[in-house]
């Protein structure tokens, strides 16, 4: 039975707000959600970007809904630190916490005033760390010099249930290669042939972990309406790997967006005034074989989407009730 999430973008909604939203995304039928952990918005017009861990602690506390995070060990954030991070929500909110490890992007990371490495290095650089937290979430004490360096680490407080370790991946290649250590892969939504082959390379490689799928969709009370929000807040997140990998600066996303069309938008973004075609659109992404699927409204008014969600398509889906 499938899973359905709500998606909290920290780079376009205050962390107060996206509180008050988690919240009514539970009262309108959801029992899992994830967020997104940015330092810095895709967009000079976003202009958010709170602490993804901070505001994870609230959001647990304040719902009964598990909750994940997509998180970039190795540059900006020593693989320890995350370790104990994840531990520590683990500890606290057993079974109810997940976390997905990917390499990253420059934007975020290039504060540090390292170098920026290649896809390959941040790659080894992730897999090291994702060793290196699996040891600490273990009790180990752990020493460790290469892509990063760790000397005589432990975490002191440890969860009963071990959190998931998910693997980040958009293409055949890389969900794959995540089949070899991760507990999960999360992608997010794409042309239905070019998911299944996603999908499909991590199960053909030994992955028997659930996949997540996250969809952006821009729901309002008029098309024209839904697309205009999505052309607004979303605009500059539509460029592929490695454009999106390697910018640094919200400013130079804007500026390589100069160009994109509402039309560019809506290949990238599920625009819809009805429940129908959204319901559709979940189909498919189940008959792809996705486990969990979290939903992202793009913009920051959510109120239209949720009441959409209860009234017309949670009724109509084959929904987990359990977090």
């Amino acid at each position: 039975m499938t899973t359905y999430g709500f998606h909290c973008s920290h780079e376009e909604i205050g962390p107060r707000a996206m509180l008050d939203w988690a919240k009514k995304a539970e009262q309108a039928g959801f029992t899992a959600a994830m967020c997104s952990d940015h330092l810095a918005p895709w967009s000079e017009r976003q202009g958010e970007s709170g602490f993804a861990w901070s505001w994870l602690g609230a959001a647990l506390e304040s719902t009964d809904m598990s909750f994940g995070v997509v998180n970039a060990p190795g540059q900006r954030y020593h693989p320890v630190i995350i370790a104990q991070a994840i531990a520590t929500l683990g500890q606290m909110y057993p079974g109810r916490f997940w976390t997905a490890l990917g390499s990253g992007e420059a934007m975020n990371e290039h504060v540090t005033g390292d170098r920026w490495p290649s896809k390959p290095e941040r790659n080894e650089r992730l897999l090291e760390c994702v060793t290196i937290i699996r040891a600490l979430l273990r009790g180990e004490e752990v020493s460790h010099r290469g892509h990063v360096t760790v000397d005589r680490a432990r975490v002191w407080s440890l969860p009963e249930v071990q959190p998931l370790l998910i693997g980040t991946a958009v293409t055949h290649q890389t969900s794959g290669w995540v089949a070899s250590w991760a507990d999960g892969m999360a992608t997010i939504a794409q042309p239905e042939e070019k998911l299944k082959q996603v999908i499909g390379a991590y199960r053909e490689n030994g992955g028997t972990g659930e996949v997540t799928v996250q969809t952006h969709l821009s729901v309002a009370p008029t098309h024209d309406a839904a697309l205009a929000e999505a052309y607004d807040q979303w605009a500059s997140n539509i460029f592929n790997p490695p454009v999106c990998w390697d910018l640094e600066t919200p400013e130079a996303f804007d500026e390589v967006s100069r160009y994109v069309t509402p039309d560019d938008v809506a290949k990238s973004v599920f625009i819809t005034a009805e429940p129908g075609p959204l319901l559709e659109h979940l189909a498919m992404l189940e008959s792809c074989g996705a486990d969990r699927i979290y939903l992202h409204n793009v913009g920051t008014e959510h109120a239209h989407f949720l009441e959409m969600m209860s009234n017309d398509v949670f009724p109509n889906l084959n929904v987990e009730v359990t977090a």
